[in-house]
């Protein structure tokens, strides 16, 4: 089997856009990957620029898919902003697309039915268990603490 031929940066750029097949990549990402393959710092830089110049790269865009993709699994606003900071989005961007989605989300609304659908799983767990169980759950999947607790008490009065 023959090697692929080709420059180095068109090795960067075929791997860059083999990345970019399968889903969007933040430029923090698609650099941690082109550093992985131990690219040379320059021919990173230029892949990265020939990108996003051709608007293959874009963590503002990149920014708004994630979010639209991670609410309808549905998490919180807390684990997609980390999310987000971990994926190397400029804090300023994440603050602008959270602010615009909070407008039209209620988060109470999706813990609330996430909160029972996970109560009536828990029918034979004793109570104090569901409690715990279901806190840990909404925790983990980033929604505010204070609103899960204050759902969590109300629909176990209701059921308990």
């Amino acid at each position: 089997m023959q090697a692929k031929a080709g420059t180095l940066p068109e090795k960067a750029r075929a791997y860059a856009f083999l990345l970019l097949k399968f889903r969007l990549r933040s430029e923090k990402e698609l650099r941690e990957r082109l550093k992985k393959k131990k690219f040379p710092f320059e021919i990173i830089n230029q892949t990265l620029e020939f990108l996003r110049q051709k608007r293959f790269l874009d963590d503002d865009y990149f920014a708004q898919a994630w979010i639209d993709w991670r609410i309808k699994k549905p998490f919180g606003l807390r684990r997609i902003t980390e999310e987000l900071r971990l994926k190397g989005i400029d804090r300023e961007i994440i603050n602008k697309k959270v602010g615009q989605l909070k407008a039209h989300y209620c988060e109470e609304e999706v813990v609330y039915k996430l909160a029972q659908a996970k109560i009536n799983r828990l029918k034979n767990v004793p109570a104090d268990k569901v409690k715990a169980r279901a806190y840990a759950y909404l925790i983990r999947r980033g929604f505010s603490p204070e609103t899960v607790f204050t759902i969590i008490n109300k629909l176990c009065k209701q059921t308990y």
